[in-house]
């Protein structure tokens, strides 16, 4: 295997990646895994790494959201073999084993935790997945299952996998009828083909031309779960014609009009305050966009209506593989798109 690769740097702020030849990584200790990448997944994160906006150091290998082939392990590494096909996603490397995240991991490896205040992330703190070999830790990544290409998971590693995560959430789970402000975006695409399949009523909504037709062509391959799909356009239609749903609405409280939960994706105050306004009383607006600026939110609504915020920052190991589990399931009603295969992606 030659000492040299090839990887996309940031080498200064506000300027494009750069190519350039670079020591391979070195053999793997402790828990780590040296990878070969076989599809690394652009982010927006990695835009705005590049453009400065996150404070960090250069140099810098961007992705952290990527797949490859284990081709070393090291000596801790338990259960994961030279030759399995593995997604990584950004969080994290190589947690503290020690504080309250790592100590109360919610159904993921006992000392092992994404949340870990000093753990690495991948692309960010730590070189990522634009290169030809990847360092990553053993506990963040999940095995790929055989059906699943490599260019089909690397973009679930964290696009899939926060949408997953945000319908996961307690409140959601529970939610019938949920809205999605960006539903013609990288996240918003996979979160209505999530919660078609998930047996929710649906309100995705957009404001591009080309991110409400990626929107219907996604309803249109969703075959029988696609019928509890509603596309509106927040252009033109009223936010209190959207929340109906669809559904009569004749001796109905007003206040019980609404959706159970709505997942804001744009970064934008319009956008939630359109969400708050399809709420009915009690629901749950789900954030996992983050705005540069405050977010102004109305105290009468946290009140009086009752709405609760929640937020979505990533998911969870057990939530990465439970997820992968789930895009295997239905796979057999991906869509295409000029014989690409989109399959959640």
């Amino acid at each position: 295997m030659s000492k040299a690769q090839t990887a996309a740097v940031v080498e200064r702020f506000g300027e494009p990646y750069t190519f350039r030849q670079i020591p391979r990584p070195e053999n793997p200790e402790g828990p780590d895994l040296l990878i070969k990448v076989l599809a690394a997944s652009y982010c927006h994160i990695d835009a705005v790494f590049a453009a400065g906006l996150l404070s960090q150091n250069l140099p810098r290998i961007g992705c952290h959201e990527f797949a490859g082939e284990v081709v070393a392990v090291g000596p801790d590494v338990r259960g994961i073999a030279v030759g399995q096909r593995v997604g990584v996603p950004g969080r994290a490397y190589h947690p503290c084993g020690s504080c309250y995240e790592c100590t109360h991991p919610r159904q993921d490896e006992m000392g092992y935790s994404p949340y870990c205040p000093r753990a690495g992330n991948l692309g960010l703190t730590r070189d990522g997945g634009f290169q030809e070999y990847c360092l990553v830790d053993s506990r963040q990544i999940a095995p790929l299952p055989d059906t699943l290409h490599a260019t089909q998971a690397a973009p679930l590693m964290c696009a899939g996998l926060t949408i997953w995560s945000a319908l996961q959430h307690e409140k959601v789970r529970k939610a019938q009828r949920v809205g999605i402000i960006g539903a013609g975006g990288g996240l918003g695409h996979i979160g209505v083909q999530f919660a078609a399949y998930l047996g929710k009523d649906i309100l995705a909504i957009d404001a591009a031309d080309q991110a409400l037709q990626l929107v219907r062509q996604v309803k249109a391959g969703l075959g029988e779960a696609g019928k509890k799909v509603h596309i509106s356009d927040a252009r033109s239609e009223d936010p209190g014609t959207m929340k109906a749903l669809g559904r009569s609405v004749a001796g109905v409280a007003p206040t019980e009009i609404g959706l159970d939960a709505v997942i804001v994706l744009p970064e934008s105050q319009r956008a939630f305050d359109m969400g708050m306004k399809l709420l009915r009383n009690h629901g749950t607006m789900v954030v996992v966009s983050f705005p540069k600026d405050k977010l102004a939110v109305s105290a009468h609504d946290l009140v009086f209506r009752d709405i609760s915020f929640v937020a979505s920052l990533v998911g969870r190991n057990h939530q990465l593989r439970e997820m992968l589990n789930f895009v295997v399931k239905h796979q057999s009603n991906l869509i295409k798109e000029n014989g690409a295969n989109l399959s959640l992606i």
